[in-house]
């Protein structure tokens, strides 16, 4: 072995192999790095990439955009355009900020690529369909489901705010028929609060998709008896004193809500309020009174009532032949007044002068009720019926004597059929 070592071609022969042998492995190791360098050059392709839109979505639609999806080809060293498929944080923009509504071709921009990756989007521009934004003021309808418990009733809905901007495109607005929401009050014993979402629908009472403020609102469902609102009847007692008369009385209100169960509030076609006695009253007075509570009325709204009752100086009329007129005659009998002898009276009448001077003869009733008395004569008491607020001049009783006998039958005649009276009428002027 020395010998070779000491051998100068052997050596050199020995240092070549060598020295082939790291070449080859140097080699080895520059193809390998080679083949796996971050520098190399790579294409990708990457299909169906979303477009995303920039425009002013507060005034503009889009109402159609072709294609919806793009293809995106990718060019550069391979570091870039790994970073650029692994971190997704790339956008293919359509930028519609500087048009305005109609029929566009616009060129899309690739965002948030490296700067040294070659971006191809195929197609390159799409076609786009912008519409203007209109806004409409709707009225808010408010459904009401279900029965409240037992002999209590749904009110109308409080919805605050009571109507709702809607914006949308003119096409879809003109669709749109009313903005409904549903409230239930199903056995509810008390009035029903709550948020409601609400929905615009068209005119077939199909859902439409829109921008609503606000899209819910505040809800109040008044639970409540039954009622109606009627008349409300006051009752004035007692008169002024002599040489005074009512003008007018008025009220406020002159109607009241009653509330009860459903066959009480049926009943009633008029409420009986409270009385006023204005005995010896001498002007005018303004009365605030309670309304009381009456036939199982549970409820009264308003609960008082206000009353001016105006108080004047009276004056008086003579009325002269007034008719007296009998009313209950039986038709088996003859009816006769003698005493005043010309079946009417004279009266002297008093009241307020704006009624006094507009008074006629037959605005009053002068009536004999002769009912259920038997043949012979009777002193009766005459009933006036005389206009509100008018009095006899002096408090008197007014009495008439009518005498009642029974009718003649004349016998029948032979040469002439048979008749028969004639039955007097119920109620009918008197005739001396």
């Amino acid at each position: 072995m020395d010998k070779w070592l000491r051998n100068t071609n052997v050596v050199r022969i020995v240092a070549l192999v060598v020295g082939i042998l790291l070449w080859v492995v140097v080699h080895m190791e520059e193809t390998n790095l080679a083949g796996n360098s971050p520098l190399r050059e790579r294409e990708e392709t990457i299909n169906n990439v979303a477009i995303t839109t920039k425009y002013d979505e507060t005034h503009y639609h889009i109402a159609s955009m072709s294609p919806a999806n793009v293809q995106v080809i990718l060019k550069g060293k391979e570091a870039s355009v790994k970073k650029v498929t692994t971190s997704n944080t790339y956008q293919i923009e359509l930028d519609m900020t500087q048009v305005g509504k109609g029929d566009h071709q616009l060129t899309l921009k690739p965002v948030g690529f490296p700067a040294d990756v070659e971006v191809q989007i195929v197609p390159r521009t799409v076609h786009v369909i912008i519409e203007e934004l209109q806004m409409k003021e709707v009225p808010v309808v408010i459904n009401v489901k279900g029965t409240p418990a037992a002999g209590l009733k749904a009110g109308q809905p409080i919805v605050k705010p009571g109507k709702v901007y809607i914006t949308a495109q003119t096409s879809k607005l003109d669709q749109i028929e009313n903005v409904r929401g549903e409230v239930s009050v199903d056995k509810a014993q008390s009035a029903v609060t709550k948020q409601v979402r609400l929905q615009a629908y068209d005119k077939d009472g199909k859902e439409v998709t829109v921008n609503m403020n606000p899209s819910v609102v505040d809800v109040e469902v008044p639970i409540t008896s039954p009622f109606q609102t009627i008349p409300l009847q006051l009752k004035i007692s007692g008169e002024p004193p002599k040489g005074f008369a009512i003008a007018m009385v008025t009220q406020s209100p002159d109607k009241v809500t009653v509330y009860g169960t459903q066959d009480v509030v049926d009943k009633l076609e008029f409420y009986q309020g409270p009385q006023l006695n204005i005995q010896d009253v001498k002007e005018t007075k303004d009365y605030s009174l309670d309304i009381p509570l009456r036939n199982k009325v549970t409820q009264l709204d308003p609960a008082k009532v206000t009353v001016r009752v105006e108080i004047v100086p009276s004056t008086t009329k003579a009325l002269e032949n007034v008719p007296l007129t009998i009313i209950g005659q039986n038709e088996n009998y003859l009816t006769k007044v003698i005493t005043p002898e010309s079946a009417q009276l004279n009266i002297t009448v008093e009241g307020a002068p704006s009624i006094i001077d507009q008074m006629k003869l037959q605005d009053v009733q002068a009536i004999l009720d002769v009912s259920n008395l038997p043949p012979g004569k009777h002193e009766l008491k005459v009933t006036l019926n005389l206009p509100t607020y008018v009095k006899l001049g002096m408090p008197q009783e007014v009495k008439a004597v009518v005498e009642i006998s029974e009718k003649t039958v004349k016998p029948a005649s032979s040469t002439s059929p048979s008749t028969s009276p004639t039955a007097s009428p119920t109620a009918s002027p008197a005739n001396p």
